[in-house]
């Protein structure tokens, strides 16, 4: 899972390697992004890289680079699945915006002795929906 955040953290000139980011994913594996206020969209893991690609290009990221920084985790372990609440700080260095905190779930399952994520559900607090309490004392990212 912390994999994944230093594969989509990358410096100015260059892009993930989503070869490897593929990798790290069951073959089934879904991704659901929170992407308007009250919309939610449902990625296969291509479909996901596909989004990340097309955000890149869109906002001209190869030439700024882009964080996203875990803040806190929460994990939950039990024999052969994990569940990990992640909250992030994402950002676009130099836009000049604020780090975009968010929040992750990620179901995890152990195949051959190798952890790989089954989903991850995305969400964005607000005022009205602030960061869960399970992340208010969790470990340090």
């Amino acid at each position: 899972m912390r994999e994944l955040y230093d594969l989509v953290t990358f410096p100015a000139g260059t892009t993930p390697d989503w070869d490897r980011g593929r990798a790290l994913f069951l073959p089934e594996g879904v991704v659901v992004l929170r992407t308007g206020r009250t919309e939610t969209t449902v990625f296969s893991v291509e479909g996901w890289v596909q989004d990340f690609v097309t955000f890149i290009e869109d906002r001209n990221v190869v030439e700024t680079g882009f964080t996203e920084r875990i803040v806190r985790t929460h994990a939950v372990e039990f024999g052969d699945i994990a569940h990990v609440w992640v909250l992030y700080e994402a950002e676009i260095p130099g836009s000049g915006r604020p780090a975009q905190q968010g929040v992750d779930s990620f179901q995890l399952a152990r195949r051959n002795g190798t952890w790989l994520i089954a989903s991850i559900l995305n969400e964005i607090p607000t005022p009205d929906r602030p960061v869960p309490e399970v992340l208010e004392g969790g470990t340090e990212g």
